[in-house]
């Protein structure tokens, strides 16, 4: 069968992207369509097997990166490609892409990473941080999410079988769009990563500096408890602002590659995650170091997170919260070799049966209601 796989936007490397990579790896003679595609060379190798996708007309617009600012025109641009030829559409979606137009004779499966989170009930968050929750653009923007609303409920219809990538999200799609889903976890490369028993005295976190991803809380819980050392790897907007509540226990390392980023996880007492996230792939990353987590407890930790074995939870995502858990903690003692076996279940391997199994099911499904 011809396969189509379409991704919101290639502009980065995140855990949707992990998910790209590996549905290229399952059925590699794959088209790839996207928006947009400014990957770079390294990127492209990893992410698309050094395939270039087939971008809509937003890619030639002018000053066409800062894709964000064309948003009004995702609508029109996912739903512009001629996918005729393919008898199986896959769309990775936390946006756009589940979009695409597909006739009778086609099968489109939505592997969902989450609906249009801005557009549902992250919108009062995302105005607010945005600074448009006032005013004349506040009144606008707020319209336009409630078109993009319309759009998003509407492109849901398009798709014959949708995925989810945790329970959580599940029952976002079941709350927005009526629909139900089968769950697969995204594949986390569970054997990169070495267990290590011995660990050493710093607590750890990594993220893209952003809104959501709270390192600001984090960084500010440790400048009140001097005592305990974290070290940050990561860089993005909120640098300048998360440097700020920096004191001299707190080390803000910035990007780093991947094997210092390994390195530290691995050896850390514990990696601590504020965000609530849909699945969130660096938790099962840490876990898979042998390194215990501190987790949000919301979201899709409560699946990947076992407590009392793998880590603990935090009930409120403020200093308060944080700091209780984190005293909680030491005074707690984990297995390394229990917490590796708890983040196998999420592995390559795992993923990449249950798609296979899935696509197969439902492909033959399909025909049989097609002869029908």
């Amino acid at each position: 069968m011809k396969v189509a796989i379409v991704h919101d936007w290639l502009v980065e490397s995140g855990g949707a992207e992990k998910v790209l990579s590996e549905l290229v790896n399952i059925y590699p003679q794959t088209e790839v369509f996207s928006t947009v595609d400014f990957l770079s060379d390294e990127q492209r190798h990893i992410i698309l097997k050094g395939k270039f996708a087939t971008t809509s007309f937003i890619q030639k617009l002018p000053k066409s990166k800062d894709y964000k600012k064309y948003f009004t025109f995702m609508p029109l641009a996912i739903s512009s490609f001629n996918l005729s030829e393919f008898d199986l559409v896959i769309s990775s979606s936390s946006s756009v892409a589940k979009g695409v137009v597909t006739g009778p004779n086609q099968l489109h499966i939505c592997y969902c990473h989450s609906p249009m989170r801005y557009a549902w009930d992250l919108q009062h968050q995302y105005l607010k941080e945005s600074g448009f929750d006032k005013g004349v653009k506040g009144f606008l923007v707020k319209y336009f999410l409630h078109r993009m609303r319309k759009w998003d409920v509407t492109s849901s219809f398009y798709v014959d079988h949708f995925v989810a990538n945790s329970n959580f999200i599940a029952r976002r799609i079941k709350k927005f769009y009526r629909r139900d889903a089968d769950v697969i976890y995204p594949n986390v490369e569970v054997g990169e990563f070495d267990l290590v028993k011995n660990k050493d005295d710093y607590y750890f976190t990594c993220s893209r500096m952003v809104p959501y991803k709270k390192i600001d809380l984090i960084v500010e819980t440790f400048s009140n408890m001097p005592d305990r050392k974290l070290v940050v790897i990561g860089d993005g907007p909120d640098m300048d602002k998360i440097k700020s509540k920096a004191t001299s226990n707190i080390e803000l390392m910035g990007y780093q590659s991947f094997s210092v980023l390994k390195d530290k996880m691995s050896h850390a007492k514990a990696f601590v995650f504020a965000a609530e996230e849909d699945f969130g792939i660096v938790p099962v990353e840490a876990q898979a170091c042998g390194t215990p987590v501190i987790a949000f407890g919301k979201g899709g930790a409560l699946e990947t997170v076992k407590e009392g074995v793998s880590g603990i939870f935090f009930k409120e995502q403020n200093v308060d919260s944080l700091s209780d858990a984190i005293n909680i903690f030491e005074t707690m003692k984990f297995n390394p070799v229990l917490i590796r076996e708890h983040a196998e279940q999420f592995s390559t391997e795992h993923f990449k049966s249950q798609i296979q199994s899935l696509v197969n099911k439902k492909f033959k499904e399909y025909q049989l209601d097609c002869v029908l």
